[in-house]
């Protein structure tokens, strides 16, 4: 086995990697950004070197420089991970040359299936099922609309060299076509540098089941089964899951033989994905193969008993399969949440900040014992700690949440129980989001298809509701808490809060708010630690008990509530019952005479760069009309008209970097 590997990643697969790594006895050389200096993936490693900076052209695509920094420190073989690197050909072939074992198949079959058009041709003689389109190589944009009018719409444009939901485009009617081919090819070269695309037909209420597929370098190839990943939104993967609910053993078994004929049609050697798409009829078609270890890989080593970067390893350093297809099993079900530093109700915002509290569900050591397996409930894959930044630069995700159960819901109370339990505050999450996507009927009931989050918009994105009287007195409870501990050692008795007054009884207002209203209350102590807090005119009591620094129990009237409350700055998050409250308290003393009015500024709602200008100086827009595209994250976002105006003036220019709120352009509505 190596001796030592270099992990030519970061982030959560990187730790990942090192933790198998070390129980096998092999050293590791992380690599690391200068973003990325106090990041755990560099203390989860025996060394780490700097690379370069933050941005990834600058440090992480550098190829050269990591074969560099691999031989200087005598690493024997570099492990991808996923995305960077882990896909390019030219990487692989280069550490061939430098003699360097790459962990993850040889550049021939990168390069054959990393052309999403060639990777067809090949699958067509291997008589894998297609879906119906182009995968040619003219990409004139009146060619390519000529065959999306002939496929009949609506259709999915798709970059040849894409990855991960980026560069795709559901197209709806013929007239929407060049519009959508620009910003497909746009997010294309920015992305993979290359601005190829296919042209395919778009299935109604189709499900996105891949296969997980093996191969060793002596002729043997096995395949792991399913993950039913339908769940998406922008074409990226929310939830994962495996076994895929419904499959029967006839369809598993072929679906596993088609990816098993796809994979030894390119000479494969190791780790990789074949991706279908499924028909509700039980029909599937090859979309694509995924030549790396994918993001979802832990739900299948929840259901195997195997560990995926073992196998990995143990491949690339020669050895034969440990495993045969007939001793393959399966063994309950898993689930997996990606837990992203997002908004969703914000069209999935990525969100930048620094992780002030981070609280995880109890969660058992992922061993693996192929012999006896019995996997851990509950299993937290993360490359982010406490204090940790979450920087524009790379990927949001914050932890995979996997979970596994003895049937299907099993997992899925496991999983509702885990989300209840993590909490977050520093920035915005999904978290919200993922519990009522698994509460909901659709998921719940495996009513599933890659439209799901679509088609049950309303249900997801509810009404928001006014903060309840618990959530204002837990928020309260920590208020008047922490004034207490403040002034408890003064000598001074009209300090104390405790409630003491000479001819009164002390009453304070607070005024809070949050996203759906502000909200006035008044707490006023009687005796014997008892207050009674009066809101909309009706009285409660209330006591509160403080536990620590974030634990509170309190006793709302007749019924007593445990809940957690962090305070950061005057922003108060709230969590009680598995939900997450976050409530601002209006300091009349700290924000006494500052008020801002944007007027009629539109400002850019994180940092990016300006990749598109749709509009002119003096042109009237009306609500919605899109006036600016940025990219951030890897990904496009547009900023639209708020309300029918005039563009006054525009003050960035394609290709300007711009920060969060700076202002993009002055506009006058009316």
């Amino acid at each position: 086995m190596f001796s030592k590997i270099l992990i030519a990643n970061r982030g959560e697969i990187a730790c990942r990697v090192a933790e198998t790594a070390r129980k096998l006895g092999i050293k590791t050389v992380a690599v690391y950004s200068e973003a990325d200096a106090q990041a755990k993936h560099v203390t989860a490693c025996d060394e780490a070197v700097l690379i370069g900076p933050a941005p990834a052209k600058e440090s992480y695509l550098l190829g050269d420089k990591i074969i560099a920094v691999a031989l200087a420190t005598g690493a024997q073989a570099i492990h991808p991970g996923y995305g960077f690197l882990s896909e390019n050909a030219g990487f692989a072939e280069a550490c061939a040359k430098a003699g360097l074992v790459f962990i993850g198949p040889p550049a021939s079959a990168i390069h054959a299936m990393g052309s999403k058009s060639a990777a067809k041709a090949l699958m067509e003689k291997a008589k894998v099922p297609l879906v119906p389109g182009y995968h040619g190589e003219n990409q004139d944009a009146d060619f390519l609309q000529k065959e999306a009018d002939g496929i009949s719409y609506p259709v999915l444009l798709k970059a040849s060299a894409g990855g991960g939901g980026k560069g795709m485009r559901i197209v709806d009617k013929s007239e929407d076509f060049k519009a959508a081919l620009a910003s497909c090819k746009r997010e294309a070269i920015n992305s993979f540098g290359d601005d190829k695309v296919l042209v395919e037909r778009y299935l109604t209420r189709p499900r996105h089941i891949e296969i997980q597929v093996f191969a060793d370098s002596h002729g043997e190839c096995v395949y792991l089964f399913e993950r039913d990943c339908s769940v998406q939104r922008r074409h990226q993967k929310v939830l994962e899951e495996a076994p895929a609910p419904g499959m029967s053993e006839e369809r598993r078994r072929a679906m596993g033989e088609a990816a098993v004929a796809a994979a030894k049609a390119v000479g494969y050697v190791g780790a990789g994905t074949v991706e279908f798409i499924a028909n509700q009829d039980g029909s599937f078609y090859f979309m694509e193969m995924n030549t790396r270890l994918q993001v979802e890989h832990p739900v299948t080593e929840m259901i195997t008993g195997l560990d995926l970067v073992e196998w990995q390893l143990r491949v690339a350093f020669g050895e034969h399969l440990p495993l045969r297809q007939e001793q393959l099993q399966l063994n309950g079900h898993a689930i997996e949440a990606r837990i992203y530093a997002e908004n969703p109700e914000k069209g999935f915002l990525p969100s930048i900040g620094t992780l002030r509290y981070l609280h995880t569900p109890p969660a058992v050591h992922f061993r693996v014992d192929s012999h006896t397996h019995t996997p851990a409930a509950v299993r937290i894959d993360s490359g982010v700690r406490e204090g940790d930044a979450i920087s524009p630069f790379y990927d949001p995700m914050i932890a995979k949440l996997i979970v596994w159960g003895k049937d299907r819901s099993a997992a899925l109370a496991n999983m509702a129980a885990a989300l209840a339990q993590y909490r977050i505050v520093g920035l915005a999450t999904n978290i919200g989001f993922l519990q009522r996507l698994i509460a909901g009927q659709a998921f719940s009931t495996a009513d599933l298809d890659t439209g799901l989050i679509e088609r049950h918009h309303d249900a997801l994105f509810p009404v928001l509701q006014p903060a309840s009287t618990a959530t204002l007195a837990m928020a309260a409870s920590l208020l008047l808490s922490q004034e207490a501990e403040r002034v408890s050692d003064s000598n001074n008795p009209w300090a104390h809060t405790s409630g003491w007054r000479m001819n009164g009884s002390l009453l304070r207002a607070l005024q809070f708010a949050d996203e759906a209203g502000s909200y006035q209350i008044h707490v006023e102590y009687r005796n014997d630690r008892r207050w009674v807090l009066h809101r909309d005119g009706v009285q409660h009591t209330l006591r509160f008990d403080k536990q620590g620094a974030a634990d509170l129990r309190i006793t709302l009237d007749d019924s007593t509530l445990a809940g957690n409350v962090v305070r950061d700055a005057d922003t108060f998050h709230v969590f009680h019952q598995g939900h997450h409250a976050v409530l601002t308290w209006d300091d009349p003393l700290a924000h006494a005479g500052h008020s801002e009015s944007e007027g009629g500024r539109l400002t850019a709602p994180m940092p990016g760069k300006i990749v598109a200008v749709l509009v002119e100086k003096g042109r009237s827009v009306t609500k919605g009309a899109p006036l600016l595209i940025m990219e951030a994250m890897k990904m496009e976002h547009t900023i639209a008209a708020p309300a029918d105006g005039v563009i006054d003036e525009l003050l960035y220019a394609v290709g300007d970097q711009v920060t969060e709120g700076a202002q993009l352009l002055a506009f006058t509505p009316g």
